[in-house]
């Protein structure tokens, strides 16, 4: 905390938390924004029991890493096998951590972003949201703003989760706070 009694985070730990996806969701979890069903797997058995619980089919992820590198799509247990070590491999070679994690794929996804700001003083504003839905190879193509089709509820619930969670790790700066919305059901991670 400052002297203003505002929790504030430096901007080495704010870079270090963007580029860990665990310490991420871990940071998102505890400001009560929903992510994911997901966990870090350290081994093939750990990979399986995890899947076990999240259900096919999932992602594996680099958890040090972006722009779509490292991310495999696993169908059932026998893709999970030869992915796990493939998305290790080419994340450590990207990123110089080979870490990697399983999550929930959503099938009928939409990638919505949320722009926020942040002062020293606390105060958080966000600055409206777009559609990253077009990608290709998990790279956005295009981005659309505002976010097309988005209905007003989910609008207001995505501006909300992005100024909570930039509030709760305390952080300053422009920035985006990313969500994946599960076109299906509603939800949002």
């Amino acid at each position: 905390r400052d002297v203003t009694g505002v929790q504030t985070c430096a901007l080495p730990i704010l870079i270090e938390l963007s580029g860990d996806k665990l310490r991420a969701r871990a940071e998102a979890e505890r400001a009560g924004v929903p992510v994911l069903p997901g966990a870090e797997v350290a081994s093939g058995t750990e990979a399986k029991q995890t899947a076990e619980e999240i259900g096919y089919p999932l992602l594996v992820k680099a958890a040090g890493g972006g722009g779509g590198r490292g991310i495999k799509l696993a169908r059932d247990p026998d893709e999970l096998d030869g992915l796990l070590s493939l998305a290790r491999s080419e994340a450590g070679a990207a990123f110089g951590d080979d870490r990697v994690y399983l999550e929930r794929f959503i099938g009928a996804a939409r990638h919505v972003e949320v722009q926020i700001a942040a002062d020293e003083h606390g105060a958080v504003v966000h600055l409206g949201e777009r559609d990253c839905s077009v990608q290709r190879r998990h790279q956005k193509v295009i981005e659309e703003a505002p976010a097309p089709t988005l209905e007003p509820a989910t609008r207001n619930a995505l501006t909300v989760a992005a100024v909570t969670f930039a509030r709760a790790i305390g952080y300053r700066n422009l920035g985006t706070v990313e969500f994946v919305l599960d076109a299906d059901t509603g939800e949002y991670f």
